[in-house]
């Protein structure tokens, strides 16, 4: 089917009037009707001057928040633009998007219905009808606002955001009623079969992504839509959001665009994901940069591929690999792993403040030891592992074209303290499980290839490379430590039953505000290399692990 998300839509009667409803509710609070109409306003303007001179404070009633609320829902049902502006915080803005309502998205006959208050925050209902030449068609969704006290003049405001309009709406974003911009696709999975949201619920921002970049390339003509048309924020931030569809008037004729998703496969990745939160995972095939799957339990935002998280010690492949080159480390020698370390006044430690006495680097790799990394900063350029992670995994340096959005991974050149936490996949390094499934990738097969969804022969776009590979001698070396990790570390216990070639590493990233860190996990087995991430769940062997596993068996 290949159409962006739909907003849930109904039939309705006529619209009702909001006046009643509105009336009813602020009665229930003990505030005279005349202020929904504009009288209120009035009153305000006549207040003496002792009362203009003196600015109110402190919590909101729940009388001023009705209030202002309702005033401001009564003018924008009523077509009153000036009006509902002035009744938020940031008319400028909300005359904008108010006008643009009417004008661009033609949404007309709306009835705007109060809900409960909730403290500061009040949701309501839209129901309106939107038209665009003789096709017209009910359009119903829910939406808040929340009313804070100007600092001004002490009064109740509506505190303007994008999304009080409509709730998939950011600032800088429109919504628009027209030919959509992009026609639809029918997106098919590797063996030619038809590839839906409803199918594969994980699959909604990829396929919205495939329509953003091939609608017009595959042959489709556009239909007439109500859609998110992304503004300049939206299009340049690490999200980087597709437009979106909420309603859909009349159907376009869509394109063709085959990916390199397998379905079996995909349909495994769904099941995974879908029995934790905040998980997701990414399967490829490390010896031509295939995506084979791709789920999130939360498929509003695909975080798998356009997530902006600390790996954790998952990024002690990376660093590992960068430490055999410069022989720093090497995987059978003894390397320290002290129960602390400090660098750049940072006291560094490890899980449990554990230590290895006389291990080797093997051994503290296969445990994940903070320490036995860290220990080797004050030997490293502040710009080593930025160098290591473009050069060798071609991470980082924003110019994957895999088909549809991505985060191409971060490790930014950074010094002291954090230069150091940056070696164990903290600090300012960032990074989503298809950046960590290519990792894993680059350690099998020996080279980074570019993980693409749909083959670059379909639009002849140019795939990312990495400048050089690994060394040999590293490279055998991370493939030994990786394999010792899955069968003996940390990664062992989800590893089991796992077969053949294999190599895996754990990980844990501390995330400030959260009881329990991310879970990470990244592994190959033969040519296949997944990765894995479940969010405030705890250590990676527990949460990811048997995800990754799971995806990695299924694969054959």
């Amino acid at each position: 089917m290949g159409k962006r998300r739909r907003v849930p839509q109904r039939r309705t009667s006529s619209p009702a009037v909001i006046g009643s409803v509105i009336a009813a509710v602020v009665g229930a609070v003990g505030i005279g009707g005349y202020v929904l109409y504009g009288g209120g306003a009035a009153a305000d303007d006549t207040a003496g001057d002792a009362e203009r001179k003196s600015v109110k404070t402190g919590p909101l009633s729940a009388a001023e928040v009705t209030q202002a609320s309702q005033r401001f829902l009564t003018a924008w049902q009523q077509g009153r633009v000036p009006a509902a502006a002035a009744a938020t915080d940031d008319a400028t803005a909300a005359t904008a998007l108010l006008t643009g309502y009417t004008k661009d998205a033609r949404v007309k006959d709306v009835t705007l219905t109060p809900g409960a208050r909730q403290g500061d925050k009040v949701p309501f209902t839209v129901k309106g009808t939107v038209t665009h030449g003789t096709v017209s068609k009910p359009l119903t969704y829910a939406s808040a606002l929340t009313v804070v006290r100007n600092k001004a003049d002490g009064k109740p405001r509506v505190r303007w955001d994008s999304a009080v309009v409509h709730p998939d709406l950011k600032d800088g974003d429109r919504l628009v009623t027209g030919a959509a911009g992009t026609p639809p696709i029918k997106a098919l999975d590797r063996e030619g079969g038809e590839l839906s949201a409803k199918e594969y619920p994980s699959l909604t921002p990829v396929l919205d992504g495939l329509r953003e970049k091939y609608g017009k390339k595959a042959g489709g003509t556009a239909g007439i839509e109500l859609r998110v048309v992304r503004g300049k924020a939206s299009k340049t931030s690490d999200a980087q959001l597709s437009d979106k569809t909420v309603l859909e008037l009349s159907e376009g004729t869509p394109g063709t665009v085959k990916t390199t998703l397998s379905p079996a496969l995909q349909a495994q990745a769904e099941k995974q994901v879908a029995a934790r939160k905040r998980a997701s995972v990414v399967l490829l095939r490390p010896s031509t940069g295939e995506i084979l799957a791709v789920a999130n339990s939360s498929p509003g935002f695909n975080t798998a591929f356009q997530g902006s998280l600390a790996p954790g010690s998952t990024m002690k492949v990376v660093t590992a690999s960068m430490l055999f080159e410069k022989r720093l480390a090497s995987a059978d020698k003894k390397h320290p792993c002290p129960k602390f370390f400090t660098y750049g006044h940072w006291k560094f430690q490890n899980d449990d403040k554990f230590e290895i006495k006389d291990g080797t680097f093997k051994a503290s790799f296969a445990r994940s030891c903070n320490t036995a990394f860290i220990s080797q900063a004050p030997k490293l350029k502040d710009s080593d592992l930025t160098t290591q992670a473009q050069q060798v995994f071609g991470l980082g340096m924003d110019n994957w074209a895999v088909g549809v959005p991505t985060f191409d991974g971060a490790v930014p050149v950074q010094s002291q303290a954090q230069m150091a936490a940056s070696l164990i996949g903290q600090g300012g390094v960032r990074m989503n499980p298809l950046n960590m499934a290519s990792v894993s990738a680059t350690i099998q097969s020996g080279t980074f290839r570019q993980p693409y969804l749909v083959a670059p022969a379909v639009d002849g776009r140019t795939l990312a490379t990495a400048p050089r590979r690994l060394s040999a001698g590293a490279l055998a070396q991370v493939r030994d430590v990786m394999s010792y990790t899955a069968a003996y570390g940390t990664a062992a216990e989800a590893m089991q039953g796992v077969t053949g070639s294999v190599g895996a590493k754990t990980g844990s990233a501390e995330v400030d505000g959260q009881k329990k860190p991310n879970g990470w996990f990244t592994a190959y087995r033969g040519d296949l290399a997944a990765a894995g991430v479940v969010q405030a769940a705890g250590h990676g062997g527990e949460t990811a692990g048997p995800i990754v596993a799971a995806m990695l068996k299924a694969g054959g």
